[in-house]
């Protein structure tokens, strides 16, 4: 499935003239005919083999998805993202998730959404086929790092604005994420933002009691680290981590594992009410009763106006706006979240409010079935 994909993105790209982007999927042929030249170098613990008009590779971040390079596109004339998939075709799961990156990032076309540039492997069979490669739009930093910095109302509610405008075109797509986290969000100097990644096929989503597995799961909305069905509004929980962590500088629910997360929150938020916890299977539900219970902390409480930046007097933005959005964000009970339309109108956020960004035609996914899919490796790789 995955080489057919790479291949047909190949036709497209040498058929579509007016793209300009560089030919360089799988066994794809250059103007003359002859395979395009790749050369190998060593980045970090591995090594990249890549197409040659990609040079001055550096590299620029790690994570389970793999390991990304910026580089310089000599047919482009611009600075690129080169992220290597880590080991796709390893199981089921890894396989499915580069299939499903690979398709998204195709079929989404918003300002805050990364955008796809080039796919390409440097396997020249279906036997040798290991590595998949992915070109994208290269930006100047994470959100980790922005964390840190001390930033205005303006660029805060900017930034939150951005997040929900490229949510709502990948909810458009019946996309929930359900992994929103600093580390795939990409900004750049100008403070324009973009989601890197599109979070958890269905089938990758582990709850409470479930094997727990090396990834960040600070973000992750309760009804995800319950097992618990989830709307649209999952992704809500996770803006609210990530804007609490722009006030506070510090990560708000820092769990070593699902349970110690669980611990985190009714810590901070209290134990929910028992109308909540009729929601959860039976066996969630008595070691979450059985848990001590928490009061919890009100909002002025974990967010002190000290925290904030001064008040905006141009854009009448103010901590206590900031606060009353995170306090309807961080709600554990995903009936009574705001949700995202409703985020976007809030008055922490429409000053920036713009019918283009907001309401973009939907992607058109053209795989249907793109999270029910269940193949086997090999039925993947083919």
């Amino acid at each position: 499935i995955l080489s057919l994909f790479l291949f047909l993105c190949s036709r497209e790209h040498s058929l579509d003239a007016k793209k300009a982007a560089p030919q360089g999927f799988i066994m794809n042929k250059n103007k003359r005919g002859e395979e395009r030249e790749l050369y190998s170098l060593d980045v970090g613990d591995s090594t990249f083999t890549v197409l040659k008009c990609y040079q001055n590779l550096r590299p620029i971040g790690s994570g389970a998805q793999g390991i990304v390079c910026s580089a310089y596109d000599h047919n482009l004339e611009r600075n690129v993202a080169i992220k290597k998939l880590s080991r796709p075709f390893q199981n089921q799961t890894h396989a499915k998730r580069a299939y499903r990156e690979l398709v998204l990032m195709k079929c989404v076309n918003h300002k805050n959404i990364i955008g796809l540039i080039n796919v390409f492997s440097p396997q020249k069979s279906l036997e040798e086929f290991a590595d998949v490669y992915i070109v994208m739009e290269l930006m100047d930093a994470n959100l980790c790092q922005v964390i840190q910095m001390e930033l205005d109302h303006e660029r805060l509610s900017y930034l939150l604005y951005q997040m929900l405008c490229g949510i709502k075109h990948l909810h458009a797509a019946g996309i929930i994420h359900r992994d929103l986290k600093p580390s795939n969000i990409v900004v750049k100097s100008d403070c324009t933002l973009k989601i890197l990644d599109f979070g958890l096929a269905r089938t990758a989503a582990t709850g409470l009691l479930m094997t727990p597995y090396v990834v960040t799961r600070y973000y992750r909305a309760p009804e995800v680290i319950l097992g618990m069905g989830y709307q649209a509004n999952v992704d809500i929980w996770s803006v609210g981590c990530i804007l609490a962590e722009m006030i506070r500088h510090k990560i708000l629910f820092p769990g070593r594992d699902y349970i110690d997360q669980w611990n985190k929150v009714i810590e901070q938020l209290g134990t929910p009410p028992q109308e909540f916890l009729l929601k959860l299977n039976q066996s969630v539900r008595t070691y979450v009763e059985n848990r001590p219970r928490y009061a919890g902390y009100s909002f002025d409480k974990l967010f002190p106006d000290v925290l904030f930046p001064a008040d905006s007097e141009h854009n009448k933005l103010k901590a206590s706006q900031a606060r009353d959005l995170l306090s309807k964000m961080l709600v554990i009970d995903s009936s009574k979240r705001i949700s995202v339309d409703e985020a976007l109108k809030h008055p922490y956020i429409n000053v920036w409010y713009d019918p283009a960004e907001v309401e973009a035609p939907p992607p058109k996914i053209t795989d249907k079935q793109l999270d029910e899919r269940e193949h086997t490796v090999e039925e993947w790789k083919g």
